[in-house]
C-alpha cells in the first residue's frame, strides 16, 4: 500500500502529541471518518480511561484496546487516532502497518509535558520521571511507522505538511 493509494491513515505517537486534534482536522479536510480509539474505549466501557486503569489495570485496558482496534480494521476512508500505547503492542502494530499508512506525530518532550497534566487524568503521566522514561522507550517503536511528521506548529500547517508527504 502506498501513501497515494491508501484509504486509511493511522496517527501514532506519545500521549499529548496531537493525534486526536490532527485526526479531526484531517478528517474534515478529506471528508473521511475520524475514529479515536481512546474515545471508543471510553464509550464501550462507559467510563474514562483513568477509571478503566484504576479499576482493572493496564493489562485489561490493553485487551479492550486490542478488541476495539480489531473492530475498526474494516473501516475505510478513515483517520484513526490511536492511544499512545496502541502501536507499542506488537500485534496491534502489525495490523496497523498492514491496514493503512501510519504516521508518527513526533512531538518534543517539553511540549508533551506542557500538554499532559500530572493530575491523574492520564495514569501513566503521574510520575514525571517514569513518564520521561516511557517517552524515550516508546520513541524507538514509533520510528517503525511508515512516516514521521514533526508535530510542531499549527494544526492546519501539520495537515498540509502531511497531505504533501502523502502526495495529495
Amino acid at each position: 500500500m502506498t501513501p497515494s493509494t491508501t484509504d486509511k491513515i493511522y496517527l501514532v505517537g506519545f500521549m499529548g502529541s496531537g493525534k486526536t486534534t490532527v485526526a479531526r482536522a484531517l478528517g474534515r479536510r478529506l471528508g473521511w471518518r475520524v475514529i479515536d480509539l481512546d474515545e471508543e474505549i471510553e464509550r464501550r466501557e462507559g467510563r474514562t480511561i483513568s477509571q478503566v486503569f484504576a479499576e482493572h489495570g493496564e493489562t485489561y485496558f490493553r485487551k479492550v484496546e486490542r478488541e476495539v482496534l480489531l473492530a475498526f480494521l474494516p473501516a475505510r476512508h478513515a483517520i484513526v487516532a490511536t492511544g499512545g500505547g496502541t502501536f507499542i503492542q506488537a500485534a496491534n502494530r502489525a495490523d496497523i502497518l498492514a491496514d493503512g499508512v501510519t504516521v508518527w506525530l513526533d512531538a518534543a518532550f517539553h511540549h508533551i509535558v506542557d500538554r499532559v497534566p500530572s493530575d491523574g487524568r492520564r495514569p501513566l503521566a503521574a510520575d514525571r520521571e517514569a513518564f520521561a522514561a516511557l517517552f524515550e522507550e516508546r520513541r524507538a517503536v514509533y520510528r517503525l511507522a511508515h512516516m514521521r511528521l514533526d508535530a510542531q506548529g499549527r494544526v492546519e500547517a501539520l495537515v498540509e505538511r502531511l497531505l504533501h508527504k502523502l502526495g495529495w
